[in-house]
């Protein structure tokens, strides 16, 4: 078994890492949306079309799933290092968006972003394992994860606060974020648990395949999948759905600031007493049933009452399933936790991708595209069933480090 990847008992807990963990992770995730909220006027300060603009944010899952899996490995591996590049790469993308004037540097800057973010998002179960002592682990976790809900908070308050006439001083705050973020992370990383040695040659390709022949891992990355990918659907359309029922753009964004902000309140608390409790295929079950009901709620009626009702719904129930879900990869894989961590993330940016050009193509009847989305939600709840089913088999024994 690979001890150094797990504290051992009589260690003490370190929160230092997890909280620079949990700033860096806000920082990608804010660096990313930055441009979401402040979409036209940004084009029109830089030069370029609306379309234009959106390739801020559609890089990133397309970098995500090119670099998901080299960077899971890459963290079993040599943990310290590359989260480190993660954090180091988040603060220099930042910085080079004000190396100059115009669309360019912007988008060279994002780019270094989407490729510290795999880095960055795929930590968060190894930052937990290799600072915390096992008790304290799925609270490392939520912590995490509620990082990197926080992140799409940031730039939707920047955004409304400060607007495109300020855009300059948004990217300015942002980049101050990101250093402060890699500041306090990096010199924290000395007291995180290094990796095991290096694998033999080969025992990461095994290590993969180890990690997919679970089938708990599979039933986690098809979850993933569909409330990832509902995520990202409403992320995506909201604005354009609710408009004809006259709720503003502005309107829109705010109901997805209080969705973002109602599940980081659930996703930082509940997912240690889920673990305690090993409820995780109720609460999965549940934010599937929940997230049903208020897609064809708004399916029904669209608006601002029921947008603002159903989206905090959604919020509450939908974002603690990420912490909960990497809580039980993290407890099933051991030391590949970071090649599952992978699978899982890319397994959300494909759904998010998937689900999200789906409802772009019944974007004109918001009935459809909330239809669509609740069917997603419903067809989650035989995978919960699922999972259940199979957590109560035994896991195979670990992949073992080289000269373990």
């Amino acid at each position: 078994m690979d001890q150094a990847a797990h504290v051992p008992e009589t260690r003490p807990s370190r929160w230092l890492p997890v909280a620079g963990f949990a700033m860096v992770s806000s920082a990608n995730q804010m660096l990313w949306l930055n441009f979401a909220p402040v979409t036209t006027g940004a084009a029109a300060r830089l030069g370029v079309s609306g379309s234009t603009i959106g390739v801020l944010a559609e890089v990133f899952p397309v970098v995500y799933v090119l670099l998901a899996i080299p960077a899971g490995l890459a963290l079993d591996r040599w943990f310290r290092p590359t989260l480190a590049a993660g954090a180091i790469l988040t603060a220099a993308g930042a910085l080079l968006r004000l190396a100059g004037h115009g669309f360019a540097p912007v988008l060279a800057g994002q780019l270094v972003v989407a490729v510290a973010q795999p880095a960055v998002l795929t930590a968060v179960t190894g930052i937990a394992t290799r600072s915390l002592s096992t008790a304290d682990r799925p609270t490392g976790i939520a912590v995490g994860s509620a990082g990197t809900f926080l992140g799409f908070v940031l730039a939707f308050v920047l955004g409304l606060a400060l607007g495109a006439a300020h855009l300059h001083l948004l990217l300015v705050v942002s980049a101050a974020y990101a250093v402060a973020g890699a500041a306090l992370l990096l010199p924290a990383l000395g007291s995180v648990d290094a990796a095991a040695g290096v694998r033999a040659v080969g025992a990461d390709r095994s290590a993969l395949r180890a990690v997919w022949s679970d089938p708990v891992v599979r039933s986690v990355c098809w979850l993933v999948f569909a409330g990832f990918g509902v995520f990202v659907a409403i992320t995506t359309w909201v604005q354009a759905l609710l408009l004809p029922s006259g709720v503003s753009a502005r309107g829109a964004d705010g109901m997805l600031l209080a969705m973002v902000a109602a599940g980081i309140l659930t996703a930082a608390a509940l997912p240690p007493l889920v673990a305690a409790r090993a409820k995780q295929p109720l609460v999965l079950a549940v934010a599937a049933g929940v997230s049903f009901a208020a897609l064809v709620a708004l399916a029904a009626a669209p608006g601002a009452a029921a947008g603002y009702a159903g989206l905090v719904l959604i919020g509450l129930v939908l974002l603690p399933v990420l912490p909960v879900l990497l809580e039980v990869l993290e407890t099933r894989c051991g030391p590949n936790a970071g090649a599952a961590t992978a699978l899982l993330w890319l397994s959300g940016n494909a759904g998010g991708v998937v689900i999200a050009l789906a409802v772009q193509a019944v974007v004109a009847s918001d009935a459809a595209a909330f239809g669509l989305m609740a069917a997603v939600a419903l067809g989650a709840l035989p995978l919960a069933r699922r999972l259940a089913s199979r957590l109560r088999r035994p896991a195979a024994p670990p992949l073992e480090a080289a000269g373990q």
